[in-house]
């Protein structure tokens, strides 16, 4: 079937261009497309994600030393960075947003049984921020207070799959809890954040939804027991309560009861107290569903070390929205090629296999069949030192 296909169109194989097409046609564009496509742009872009490339320059360069088979990998328009940073700057960011969003619907539905770790049914997310600083004399638009200049990238990880099923970006100076504001909460499903997301309004809206949260108490929380649980202390837990809030404005903003789970883990010497609106899971399960937020983590940690958003290919503001949201669908591609070829090893292995391998001929799946399986869960000491408010106290 694919013989003597390259591996980089092999992969491309696996992305629906009817519905790229679709996406492009929505926004119109004034940029001519006859000789560079918007094909050929997301083509360009995605290699040089799946290829750590560092500049437009070194894009430019690395195809061009491959000129006779840039045919072969599915690019039919000149490869010129001129070109490149133009496409970027032009052409509507929404289309590279959209054509992500379409994948990530396919691929939510291909890990839809997937375990992660805590037997349950319901759906799980881990929500979260991540800030990318930026130059401010190259992002002028992106600043925040008097020197700096960044984007905040606001993301909801399905944990099954760990696929991100909504992201946005921001300038830095947007406050993370605003993403509260942008979400449709599921009736049934949980969603684990850290406690910069206290805010029990926001909470309480998640609540009025039918839908449940685990999160980091701070340690001033001010509240009033009402009921104690029995536990068993030798699996770490300390304490299962049912509380009221009795703070000024918490016990307004959140008039309901909550659940109070206190873990102590021996290993690190840390006492960790989770709240959390549901009341029938185990109080064991609710630490081990915030003790998997750690995949967002992971996540955010990968993208920016690995598909190349930390050092953008252009200054203006659908220059960067682009790269971002292209680096989201080569993410996502890989994820759905993984499960189609049915390959065990991790994302980052392949991902490291196939920026050697791009213009090899050997079939994908016996090329990625060649992967051991690693998981890319961190040792237990490690877990949670990837949260430096854990470790900080």
């Amino acid at each position: 079937m694919h013989s003597g296909k390259l591996v980089f169109a092999q992969l491309m194989e696996h992305l629906p261009l009817h519905t790229f097409r679709r996406c492009v046609a929505k926004y119109l564009s004034r940029y001519p497309t006859l000789t560079f496509s918007h094909l050929d742009q997301f083509l360009c872009m995605a290699f040089a994600q799946l290829t750590f490339r560092e500049s437009l320059r070194d894009i430019e360069t690395c195809l061009r030393a491959h000129s006779a088979k840039l045919y072969h990998l599915g690019i039919r328009g000149g490869i010129a960075r001129s070109t490149l940073a133009d496409a970027n700057e032009t052409r509507d960011w929404r289309i590279y947003q959209d054509f992500a969003l379409n994948l990530i619907r396919i691929a939510r539905k291909l890990y839809a049984d997937d375990s992660f770790g805590v037997e349950l049914a319901n759906t799980v997310y881990a929500l979260d921020t991540t800030a990318i600083e930026l130059s401010l004399s190259l992002f002028p638009w992106a600043r925040y207070g008097t020197r700096q200049a960044g984007v905040r990238v606001h993301t909801l990880l399905d944990l099954r799959g760990n696929i991100p099923s909504f992201l946005h970006v921001s300038d830095a100076k947007t406050g993370e809890l605003s993403v509260f504001d942008q979400l449709i909460f599921e009736p049934g499903s949980f969603y684990v954040m850290d406690r910069g997301f206290i805010d029990f309004a926001r909470l309480y809206r998640l609540h009025q939804e039918r839908a449940y949260f685990v999160i980091r108490a701070r340690s001033n929380l001010q509240y009033q027991r009402l009921e104690s649980h029995a536990i068993d202390k030798s699996s770490g837990l300390r304490c299962d309560q049912t509380i009221a809030l009795t703070g000024q404005h918490s016990a307004t903003d959140y008039p309901q009861r909550l659940r109070r789970v206190k873990f102590y883990d021996a290993k690190h010497d840390k006492r960790l107290v989770f709240l959390t609106n549901n009341s029938e899971l185990p109080a064991l399960s609710i630490t081990q569903l915030y003790r998997c937020r750690w995949q967002i983590e992971l996540f955010f940690k990968w993208i920016k070390q690995h598909l190349r958003i930390k050092a953008f290919f252009g200054t203006s503001q659908n220059a960067v929205k682009t790269q971002v949201w292209i680096a989201i669908t080569v993410y996502v591609l890989v994820a759905i090629v993984k499960k189609h070829l049915k390959v065990r090893a991790s994302l980052y292995p392949i991902l490291q296999i196939l920026s050697l391998t791009l213009f090899d001929k050997q079939p994908l799946d016996q090329l990625l069949a060649q992967l051991e399986y690693k998981t890319e869960m961190p040792e237990t000491s490690n877990q949670l030192n990837l949260f430096p408010e854990i470790s900080g106290q």
